[in-house]
């Protein structure tokens, strides 16, 4: 995530809606500033698309709503906006919203080299004030390596690493599968 060079001004949400969709790139809006969203790899982005399908694919017949990196999330109780590579929300009161969700029970960051300590720490911080939100996945975009903060009965966040031969499971969607299931096809350097 870079900041915008040209626009130091701040922006309520609104105007941050009205401006983003004259833009050619995604940008998150956080604490009033926007910043753009940067490329990823071919690996990070082939992930993410076998990810988003597997989360879509078996949720078909749920009323759950899959989101890909277009899909903004609002950090609840907050003005600020973002784009994880996946979300999934089951949550009624995303049904009618048009231009964000804001109650994901599931959110997915694909990591790079750039976002990676971001995505770690203060996106995390940032997401998991929200109440509703019961996973996040971090997936590595290098290797065979998918990390998983989960949130237990008490409301703390458990950490579990998931490494070749493992069995991911995605208790927040009643979802299981190969860890390889995510990495079939893809070549790392």
């Amino acid at each position: 995530m870079v900041a915008v060079k040209d626009s130091f001004r701040r922006f309520t949400p609104a105007e941050y809606f009205v401006w983003e969709e004259q833009q050619l790139e995604r940008h998150e809006l956080i604490d009033g500033r926007v910043y753009a969203m940067s490329g990823g790899t071919i690996n990070h982005g082939r992930i993410s698309i076998k990810i988003t399908s597997m989360l879509d694919s078996h949720l078909d017949n749920s009323h759950c709503i899959t989101g890909n990196s277009d899909v903004r999330i609002n950090i609840l109780e907050t003005t600020d906006y973002s784009y994880p590579d996946a979300s999934v929300t089951c949550d009624e009161r995303d049904k009618s919203g048009t231009q964000y969700i804001a109650y994901p029970c599931l959110i997915v960051e694909v990591l790079s080299d750039s976002t990676e300590a971001y995505d770690r720490s203060e996106k995390f911080y940032r997401y998991r004030r929200n109440p509703i939100l019961q996973e996040y996945v971090l997936v590595s975009a290098k290797s065979i390596s998918i990390d998983l903060y989960r949130k237990n009965d008490d409301g703390e966040w458990i950490f579990t690493q998931y490494r070749t031969g493992d069995i991911v499971e995605l208790r927040s969607i009643d979802l299981s599968f190969p860890i390889e299931q995510v990495y079939r096809g893809i070549v790392f350097e």
